[in-house]
């Protein structure tokens, strides 16, 4: 394969994708974004507990 037919495929397939973009109608961004936020707080409370001698 070369670079430019892997590059013409990048192409096609970056110009179909305003019809098929991975977003379902059910996700709610808001709850997405506080459920990672919430994930990363509590991974950061994790970590500030084992690292207590610093």
């Amino acid at each position: 394969m070369s670079f430019h037919s892997a590059a013409a495929q990048l192409v096609t397939l970056a110009a179909e994708g305003g019809e098929h973009s991975g977003n379902h109608q059910s996700l709610n961004p808001y709850l997405v974004g506080g459920c990672v936020l919430a994930g990363l707080l509590v991974l950061l409370w994790i970590t500030t507990r084992f690292n207590r001698d610093r």
